[in-house]
């Protein structure tokens, strides 16, 4: 009885219902698939790296001069070093610390491991490793190991040299001792793998442009650019930092005066500003967040904009300058080029 039920009422079904109720049918629970760390990304690479066009093909490059330039904020790297290799591969070293090789206490596997192939795991969750750091994810050089044919790490740290390989995101060789070493450091060499990015060949004037900015950002720090394939080579080091900046993007500009450079550091958060007005009609912002450029402004945007509208105001009254108008915020910031750059825990 309860099976003519059943037929009578799935005869009365509209088509649009009846393909619902077998969509509903077939979904069972094998169709629920798990993707874990390298498989995750190399399944849905955009997440990680925005696209597998150009744009993200060298975003895996600056994950990794991230890492390292975060070691120079926490004040243990001087020098980093990119090269693009004769074979089309990318290494990336700097003169840190050195990944940790040990086993991990949780993971009991090596640490430098554990780093370059668990999604989620990094030193900068907490407040103790890293003061301040760009990537807060534990992302970075899982998606440069699982998004490349292969990768080679060198570590040097407690007077010895370690190196461990892997393949699209896998181990392939153990961690291996491979000598003294009279240095700490990381270096990292990758080559992009064809299956994920459309084209693999590296831009040295798109990598040229983020260095440079890098080196504005964090002055004193040295950043050396070599390319094997035409034998290119550029060091960008800017012991004036942001006011180095300004000069170079007002290079070809009827400047007004020379650069005004301000610094603070309140409530564990470091702000560096420097501003040079020009005789052109238009504003000319960039922003900054621990060196991560800030696209659409922020809150350190806003609050210079209004400290500066208050402080010119607050002048120009004071000294009889405004008898005939009442200039607003966009009269201070014309012709205007800024550079605010905070780095915050």
């Amino acid at each position: 009885m309860n099976d003519e039920r059943s037929l009578v009422a799935a005869s009365e079904l509209t088509a649009e219902e009846k393909v619902a109720l077998a969509a509903a049918e077939d979904y069972a629970s094998g169709d629920v698939q798990i993707f874990r760390d390298a498989a995750h990304i190399r399944q849905r690479p955009g997440m990680y790296i925005g696209d597998t066009g150009t744009k993200g093909l060298h975003h895996l490059v600056y994950e990794l001069v991230a890492n390292s330039v975060d070691e120079a904020l926490a004040g243990f790297c001087k020098h980093i070093n990119l090269r693009i290799h004769a074979d089309g591969s990318v290494s990336v070293s700097d003169d840190g610390r050195g990944i940790p090789v040990e086993e991990h206490p949780e993971e009991k596997r090596p640490t430098l491991e554990v780093v370059m192939t668990t999604v989620g795991a990094g030193a900068k969750f907490g407040k103790g490793t890293y003061k301040m750091s760009a990537g807060l994810h534990g992302m970075g050089a899982k998606a440069v190991t699982a998004l490349s044919e292969w990768t080679e790490v060198q570590v040097q740290r407690n007077g010895r040299t370690y190196m461990q390989e892997y393949a699209r995101g896998k181990a392939t060789t153990e961690v291996k001792d491979i000598g003294a070493s009279k240095r700490t450091g990381t270096r990292v060499q990758f080559m992009p793998d064809p299956e994920i990015f459309h084209d693999v060949t590296f831009d040295y004037d798109t990598l040229e442009v983020r260095l440079r900015e890098l080196a504005f950002l964090n002055k004193g720090l040295t950043i050396t650019l070599h390319d094997e394939r035409g034998g290119k080579e550029e060091v960008f080091k800017y012991d004036g930092g942001l006011v180095e900046f300004v000069k170079y993007l007002n290079r070809n500009e009827d400047v007004l005066h020379p650069p005004l450079a301000m610094e603070k550091v309140a409530d564990q958060v470091a702000v560096e500003v420097a501003l040079q007005y020009t005789k052109t009609e238009e504003e000319r912002v960039r922003c900054y967040t621990n060196n991560a450029y800030n696209s659409i402004g922020g809150t350190h945007l806003v609050g210079f904009r209004s400290a500066l509208t208050r402080t010119l105001n607050a002048y120009g009254a004071r000294e009889g300058l405004f008898k005939n108008v009442t200039p607003v915020g966009e009269d201070f910031r014309e012709g205007l080029t800024v550079l605010i750059s905070v780095k915050v825990p």
